[in-house]
């Protein structure tokens, strides 16, 4: 299982970072260890003072694909969430100033928290609505329908470069408000008005 994210696919969160808007999907990856277990708390890891929280729509890749055109591709994901990446800015900002790869600050062990999952039948793929809340406070809003580039179109374009794998997730980028969290915070993500996730940090 892999983890493919999508980074400034919301114009407002490029230009909190100082990022022109994208002419095509910005992807990394993640690996399966990134993948916060669901019975335990973020830890604050010690390498970084500045960790941020990134709140996303995330789907689930349903069956194997490759070069999936892109009027097919909602054929390949079944299932939805709200996820956290979990971002080392401090460190991310460093590596960029240097032109050097910033996997370090995204790919981490634990990076990559997800909430319940809901089948996507029951919404509309371009309108759907998420919201973060840090410590019960609302600090993060999205909508599907303010992406960039859509599910179809990161999916097509992702399985370009990727074999895309049943059971691969698909995080779809951030819209603006990200921020940093401390030790007892506790954030909680929304999709539409449901919330199905919770994470605390220590």
């Amino acid at each position: 299982m892999k983890i493919i994210c999508v980074g400034r696919n919301y114009l407002a969160h490029a230009q909190e970072l100082g990022h022109d808007k994208p002419t095509e999907p910005v992807l990394f990856l993640k690996p399966d260890t990134a993948l916060k277990r669901k019975n335990l708390p973020f830890f604050l890891p010690d390498f970084s003072k500045e960790v941020h929280y990134e709140a996303e729509l995330v789907f689930r890749i349903c069956k194997n694909g490759k070069n999936i055109d892109e009027r097919f591709a909602l054929r390949y994901v079944d299932q939805v969430t709200v996820g956290i990446d979990f971002t080392a800015r401090d460190l991310q900002r460093r590596l960029q100033q240097k032109g050097l790869p910033w996997e370090i600050a995204k790919a981490f062990d634990q990076s990559a928290c997800i909430g319940e999952w809901r089948p996507l039948s029951l919404f509309r793929i371009d309108d759907l609505s998420f919201h973060l809340t840090r410590n019960h406070k609302l600090v993060q809003q999205g909508n599907s329908a303010c992406m960039i580039f859509s599910v179809s179109q990161l999916i097509a374009y992702a399985s370009r470069f990727f074999l895309l794998l049943e059971g691969d997730l698909l995080f779809t980028g951030t819209p603006q408000g990200v921020g940093p969290v401390y030790a007892n915070d506790i954030l909680h993500g929304y999709l539409q008005q449901e919330c199905v996730l919770e994470c605390v940090v220590k």
